[in-house]
């Protein structure tokens, strides 16, 4: 295991320096669209254009009916073009009548079903599969990540996130929110709205992918339980939301990230999300090491009634976070909704079945953790895919993900806790590149790559396995990373927060 992390390590390396050199020819080129007043210059693109510009691909006449007409109108239509606003690059103030209410609706929604997935959802799930002396440790990280990670988005996450700037990072012009606005006049209301999602308010948009960086780092957590300092986790986390969730998600989202720019697909996460916190988790289990008694003390899950009411939150809180990366109620955010029901089920099913064929018996675990698997790896996909493309996902995602969590992690010898690394990279790594494999143009208005969603798997992979490594290193020197022996075997409820379930 170490060989294959140290060759990991090393082939990040060279990417990172490939990136390094990027970011400082980007440094250097000029870039208008982050100079540029980002609030207020750019016109709102009209919503019944918008809606018409699909229909405009289609041929309007037979050209060879009237040859003599066709240079004018080719003028005319250069000249419209000319007179025509570009669309938006940046965040853009407008009037209040732009403003959709059924979508801004639909993602007031989305926002609280994404929250409501990591407090209560994850914390529940996670606090039931691992020992009673360490439930309560175990909900205090997910929520004092959700206090930490709204802060650390509020000054800067989201700015770097989501406005432009570089190929790998973005700008600083809505760090603390600066140019963000509501402003309600006597006879107008304008409020800046994101260009990349132009029917809503920019404070729901902000919100709603803040609700990404929450649950992403609280998933880290699984690989770790048990035995990672409080105060050592809070510093990781935080370092970790900027320095990593921030550029990847600037990367794969924004349309000027090098990877969205190169065509990679991904909806609402498999990369950004779930490939980057479950290799952060992998390196982490790997860097603090096993748990007391690991393999020789029995470690069964506490309460297995909390861990399924956690997985049923998650599920219901994911049509938030896939059907509501469409950013509109519309279509699509249907479908995508339809790919996860049926994606879930399936990979939960195939778990259970696989455990079965394994076991000789399907335990309640083995389902719920199929469902997770599922949810994982339709994300990137949910968007893109048709009924044969969730099925298939989803069956493999099950039965993969089962015998990464039990054969794969026994071969290498590899503590991750609650199988982090096991559900959410390698389920997010099934999802990323079936994405590329079922992609439905007519659904998603791209086709799929198998090497292009591979190359995001491994930029993914590469940046944020060596970026965590080093964060951890650092932090391990200037402050410990680790519990000590009689705290772990106390267990930290009591050692860290003073605290016990009766």
């Amino acid at each position: 295991m170490r060989k294959l992390m140290m060759s990991l390590l090393m082939a990040g390396s060279l990417l990172a320096g490939g990136v390094g050199t990027a970011l400082a020819d980007d440094a250097s080129a000029p870039a208008a669209a982050s100079a540029a007043d980002t609030t207020a210059s750019a016109p709102a693109p009209d919503a019944s254009a918008a809606a018409a510009a699909p229909a405009a691909s289609a041929p309007a006449a037979d050209a060879s009916a009237a040859p003599a007409a066709s240079a004018p109108a080719a003028a005319d239509a250069s000249a419209a073009a000319a007179a025509a606003p570009a669309t938006p690059t940046a965040p853009f103030s407008v009037d209040s009548s732009k403003i959709n209410s059924g979508d801004t609706a639909w993602m007031l929604t989305s926002t609280a079903l994404v929250l409501f997935m990591t407090i209560p959802g994850l914390a529940l799930f996670y606090g039931g599969m691992v020992r009673k002396k360490n439930v309560l440790a175990t909900l205090m990280q997910s929520f004092a990540i959700t206090c930490v990670v709204t802060i650390v988005w509020t000054v800067i996450g989201y700015s770097i996130a989501f406005t432009p700037g570089g190929s790998f990072i973005g700008g600083f012009s809505r760090v603390f929110m600066t140019g963000m606005n509501y402003i309600k006049g006597d006879k107008a209301t304008t409020l800046t709205v994101s260009h990349l999602a132009p029917t809503i308010p920019e404070t729901v948009y902000f919100v709603y992918q803040m609700t990404f960086a929450i649950i992403t780092p609280a998933l880290i957590t699984g690989a770790f339980a048990d035995r990672m300092k409080f105060s050592a986790m809070l510093v990781f986390m935080t370092l970790w939301s900027i320095i990593v969730y921030s550029p990847i998600a600037h990367m794969v989202w924004e349309p000027s990230g090098w990877l969205a720019s190169a065509g990679i697909l991904d909806f609402a996460g498999g990369t950004v999300v779930h490939i980057n916190a479950g290799i952060a988790g992998l390196v982490c289990c790997l860097v603090l090491g096993k748990r007391v008694g690991y393999g020789k003390e029995a470690m069964a899950p506490h309460n297995l009634t909390l861990t399924l009411i956690g997985g049923a939150m998650l599920w219901v809180g994911w049509f938030g976070f896939n059907a509501g990366s469409a950013v509109a109620a519309d279509g699509r955010a249907g479908f995508a909704m339809f790919a996860t029901q049926v994606a879930t089920a399936a990979a939960a099913l195939a778990w259970m079945f696989a455990e079965w064929a394994a076991k000789g018996k399907p335990s309640v675990l083995g389902i719920v953790s199929g469902a997770v698997a599922g949810l994982v790896a339709v994300t990137p996909a949910s968007g893109f895919v048709g009924t044969l493309g969730a099925l298939v996902i989803g069956i493999v995602a099950g039965v993969v993900c089962f015998w990464a969590a039990t054969w794969l992690k026994h071969k290498f010898g590899y503590d991750d806790s609650l199988d982090a690394f096991g559900v959410h990279c390698i389920g997010g790594i099934i999802g990323a590149l079936l994405t590329g494999v079922f992609a439905v143009k007519d659904i998603g208005g791209a086709d799929g790559s198998v090497i292009l969603q591979a190359k995001g798997v491994l930029t993914t992979l590469a940046y944020s396995g060596v970026v965590s490594f080093v964060l951890l290193k650092i932090i391990d020197m200037v402050m410990g990373i680790r519990v000590t022996e009689e705290q772990e075997r106390e267990g930290l409820d009591v050692s860290l927060h003073g605290e016990h379930v009766e």
